[in-house]
């Protein structure tokens, strides 16, 4: 993946589709892939009926609700993706001012190109940690992480505990203020072309990463 290339965060429950973001590169080094999502990029998400994003709903819910297409509105976001990790972690600028860091705890991701587009995809773990600027940190979505654990389609009790732990692992990391939580990227400053678009569909229509059949 080369900078300035359009590629797409794929999410899943499952099998199922919850989310996707279009992303561009901004660079990959040995600390992982980095990627710029600002305001305006391509964004698509389950919706209730209500209009509201889907939380705590049976498998067979999320598997029936229609992933509506719309664009990214929360905040211009820095997004490090580190092989093997089970987590991402979310730089948040408000018009260029830097709020904190987002820690969304999720399967590692695993990188996908159909010669069109190319995409990294992984299963959200509905757990997250919001870090501020101090190295200060609370979790987030606990609620929906424990209706879920153990529920058909989500994870088993022993996969929570694991995933708990690797929050606990990055808590320390920021209470210690050490890498990614050091102020690196905290002044950082993306050239802005057009904000990436989810173009065509293949990104949608597109199976998991990981039920694909690999190459003997």
């Amino acid at each position: 993946m080369t900078a300035g290339a359009v590629t797409i965060r794929r999410y899943f429950r499952g099998s199922h589709l919850i989310m996707a973001q279009a992303t561009r590169v901004v660079q990959r080094s040995p600390r992982g892939l980095l990627l710029w999502v600002p305001v305006g990029s391509g964004f698509a998400s389950l919706l209730s009926p209500d209009g509201s994003r889907m939380r705590e709903e049976p498998i067979d819910r999320v598997a029936e609700a229609p992933l509506v297409t719309t664009l990214w509105s929360n905040r211009d976001a820095l997004m490090l993706v580190r092989p093997g990790r089970a987590h991402s972690v979310w730089w948040f600028f408000d018009h260029g001012h830097f709020e904190g860091w987002y820690v969304n705890l999720e399967r590692p991701s695993v990188f996908w190109d159909d010669g069109t587009t190319s995409g990294l995809d992984t299963v959200d773990h509905a757990l997250d940690l919001f870090v501020a600027p101090d190295g200060t940190s609370q979790w987030k979505d606990e609620e929906e992480f424990r209706w879920a654990t153990g529920r058909p389609g989500y994870w088993s009790a022993d996969e929570a505990r694991a995933v708990r732990a690797e929050g606990r692992r990055l808590r320390r990391a920021a209470a210690e203020r050490r890498f990614p939580f050091d102020g690196t990227w905290c002044d950082a400053r993306v050239d802005s072309p057009p904000p990436p678009a989810l173009e065509g569909d293949s990104w949608y229509r597109r199976p998991p990463a990981w039920a694909l059949p690999t190459a003997a």
